[in-house]
């Protein structure tokens, strides 16, 4: 099948900078914003749509009696859900895309991966990211599923710091012609951060300069990486931070670009609330800080300090290992 190249999405809806916004939510805003620019646009969820937030305002959901409506109630059925998607991309004139908990991802395993096999643009909506989902507990909790999914060929999976970075990895999705693309999004609150538009296009780009070392970070522990980086810049340390919302867009880019982003020599570390599986890629044998075992129920603040992934225990976590590298 061929698929013409997607409108421009246009700005896009606009965040403050500090706001603190769930990353589900403000795809929210941008879904809807892609809905009254475009007709093409269909999708659903699989009986989460208020928990993913991914209903289109002012349009009817799709029945017999409401054949124009573009809101899908694909119901529990998540495999289904995946295959109906890749069954509208396939038949041609619209973009749809399907939604659930990104633990759910895992019943829809085939035909995404038959959505990377064949080489369409389905779009994949996946919330509520890390453990820190809370008090849903670890049958809820997703920490292999981001390394099983970026193993998928041909998927694209962003992980979005921020409201503007959700809004950008939507245009990205939304330009996509030769493959699917999965935006995973969180359950918490996150601070909209002062950043240049423009960075999610290629996978990863420097939030903030340093010279000593590198952190690389996705979705809600970029701003806990910002912070560790202010921790330990009082300490004497200066650290770059990286924002990477998609690892394979990143290495697909060119090496002089690889340069520019994770340096020449520089130790390298990798903060992500998820399995560390395949972190080696980017880190070149450096730290990666993350969680390969399962979740716990507890709110998230307290689970944060559990697995050691507060901006304090970042930053101690990576001045031991600097420290360890240096003797």
């Amino acid at each position: 099948a061929h698929f013409s190249p997607a409108a421009v999405i246009g700005g896009g809806p606009e965040f403050e900078v500090g706001a603190s916004l769930a990353t589900r939510k403000a795809s929210s805003a941008v879904i809807n914003h892609i809905a009254g620019l475009r007709q093409d646009l269909v999708g659903g969820s699989a009986d989460l749509t208020p928990s993913t937030n991914t209903f289109m305002d002012g349009s009817a959901s799709f029945t017999a009696d409401h054949p124009e409506g573009r809101n899908f109630h694909f119901g529990i059925r998540e495999h289904g859900m995946a295959a109906a998607v890749n069954g509208i991309v396939l038949h041609g004139g619209l973009r749809a895309f399907g939604a659930t908990f990104l633990t759910f991802s895992d019943y829809m395993r085939a035909s995404v991966r038959l959505s990377g096999l064949m080489e369409i643009p389905s779009i994949w909506v996946w919330t509520h990211d890390s453990v820190f989902l809370g008090e849903d507990g670890p049958t809820h909790q997703p920490v292999e599923h981001l390394s099983a999914l970026r193993a998928i060929p041909g998927l694209h999976v962003y992980r979005p710091a921020d409201a503007t970075e959700t809004t950008e990895a939507w245009q990205a999705a939304m330009n996509r012609t030769d493959g699917p693309a999965a935006i995973v999004l969180t359950r918490q609150g996150l601070p909209v951060l002062d950043r240049e538009p423009g960075g999610v296009a290629r996978g990863g780009y420097v939030l903030r300069d340093g010279t000593d070392a590198v952190v690389v970070a996705t979705g809600s522990e970029v701003w806990v990486a910002l912070e560790a980086a202010s921790i330990l810049e009082d300490k004497g340390t200066s650290l770059r931070v990286v924002s990477m919302p998609c690892v394979d867009v990143f290495l697909s880019q060119d090496t002089g670009y690889h340069l520019e982003v994770l340096g020449e020599g520089m130790p390298i570390a990798s903060v992500e609330a998820a399995s560390t599986w395949g972190w080696d890629r980017i880190t070149r044998g450096g730290l990666t800080i993350g969680i390969d075992g399962y979740g716990a129920s507890a709110p998230y603040e307290d689970l944060a300090e559990h697995y050691g992934l507060t901006p304090r225990a970042v930053a101690d976590r990576i001045s031991r290992w600097l420290a360890e590298e240096a003797s």
